[in-house]
């Protein structure tokens, strides 16, 4: 492997393409791709054996907060009507249960 191979291959990864593909990326086709989930299983288990309470929580959060998100948008909420739609109040809802047990295993729980 030359060292122009190796420039050529790392051209791949300058921020304006990395942005576009993240920008292209649909949240519901992520959230259901077995290679993100099993991704983000295995690192949640190896933050559990290895007791790193922050980057469980953390894949935790952020992989509750995308379901969440995705779950929402599926159902179409819509505020023309005034009053909060029934998807929304559970987004709101959900949110706040994954933020008080981020809180929770962050901060007021010690093993």
């Amino acid at each position: 492997m030359s060292f122009s191979a190796v420039i050529e291959f790392l051209k791949q990864f300058e921020t304006s393409k990395v942005m576009g593909y993240i920008q292209a990326m649909d949240l519901k086709e992520v959230m259901q791709h077995p290679y993100f989930l099993t991704g983000v299983g295995v690192t949640a288990v190896i933050a559990l054996l290895m007791r790193w309470r922050l980057l469980l929580v953390t894949v935790m959060s952020i992989t509750g907060f995308i379901y969440l998100l995705s779950y929402t948008l599926a159902q179409g909420v819509s505020l023309e009507k005034g009053m909060p739609a029934d998807a929304l109040m559970i987004l709101v809802g959900g949110g706040s249960v994954i933020v008080f047990v981020a809180i929770y295993l962050l901060f007021i729980r010690g093993d």
